[in-house]
């Protein structure tokens, strides 16, 4: 055997020694602590998930599995810290239907929304419900609306950001009722649902995860929630259609992304761990005390999703003519 057979079959074992390494590694996901990036201040819809999410994993997996709250930037510096993260599966992005609107406010984003994500799996979706502080002169959708007509611009509505579905809902309250309230961008649910409660702001358009504890202690009231059915969590809340404003229907949806170029192997490993944490069945009361429901998709799915949501997201913006520092 001269020197080159002798050099060649060296470079094969090496790449197959990595190659046996690096399946090895992937099997034996997770080995240790997983981190979950959520893009929002502790207190959103985001947080309670990504939190209730991680318990779940841990007590499945027997490792470690928890939240870093990167909010700030419309989700961007929560994005571009999982970009930026090594593709290995032990550092995910949990993110909602904002993920798929700002790259049509945003441009000049520093990550491509798409191409820079390996999609894993949808986790739960909700509907939006309007909740309004108790001294708002309003108990019904049709009051409320009479009211936001009288007092033009008057009426502060909060967002979990400029751009977020929290923004986007209300835009399109303000072109389908005829009405304008003027809009209060904040970091998240969190600091929204506090200024609310506080009377700094008079109404929100957001999940109910994030306003039912309030709802029940009466610090907030709702007046209707988008959707085709009543939620069982509120059943004494209307939809918009009963309350008198159909064609008002806005779903949310929450999924877990990781780097782009993660091994497909711990992509497989972590949608099939997210499926079987959605399947329990203490999970699935969770979510239907805070009035969502399990969202399951593969991989290939939930992409199919954003891509999707991205061109639907482009033509509302474009038709109400959303800019990012309304």
């Amino acid at each position: 055997m001269n020197n080159f057979d002798a050099l060649v079959r060296m470079v094969a074992a090496g790449v197959l020694m990595v190659l046996a390494g690096t399946v090895a590694a992937q099997q034996a996901y997770p080995d240790r602590q997983v981190r979950i990036i959520v893009p929002y201040a502790p207190g959103s819809s985001l947080d309670v998930l990504g939190r209730l999410v991680g318990q779940k994993l841990t007590e499945s997996w027997g490792k470690p599995v928890i939240v870093d709250n990167r909010p700030g930037g419309n989700t961007v510096i929560g994005s571009e810290a999982l970009v930026k993260s090594p593709p290995d599966g032990y550092t995910l992005l949990l993110v909602v239907n904002t993920h798929a609107i700002i790259p049509n406010l945003l441009p000049k984003l520093p990550y491509d929304a798409i191409k820079d994500f390996a999609p894993v799996a949808t986790v739960t979706s909700t509907e939006i419900v309007l909740v309004l502080h108790p001294s708002v002169p309003a108990n019904s959708l049709q009051e409320f609306i009479a009211l936001a007509k009288s007092r033009p611009g008057k009426l502060n509505y909060a967002s979990a950001g400029a751009g977020s579905t929290t923004h986007l809902s209300a835009e399109m309250f303000n072109m389908m009722a005829g009405v304008k309230m003027q809009h209060i961008p904040y970091k998240g649910a969190g600091p929204a649902i506090t200024d609310l409660v506080g009377g700094q702001v008079q109404l929100f358009f957001t999940a109910p995860i994030v306003t039912i504890a309030h709802i029940k202690t009466g610090k907030l009231k709702v007046i209707a929630i988008s959707g085709e059915t009543r939620l069982p969590s509120l059943p004494q809340v209307p939809t918009f259609t009963e309350a008198g404003l159909p064609g008002f229907d806005v779903k949310v949806w929450y999924g877990v992304l990781a780097p782009a170029g993660t091994p497909k192997a711990i992509i497989e490993r972590l949608s099939s761990g997210l499926a079987k944490v959605m399947a329990m069945a203490d999970f699935k009361e969770s979510l239907a005390s805070q009035g969502m429901e399990p969202f399951v998709s593969t991989p290939e799915q939930f992409g199919a999703l954003i891509k999707a949501d991205v061109s639907k997201y482009a033509k509302v913006i474009k038709t109400s003519g959303i800019k990012m520092e309304d």
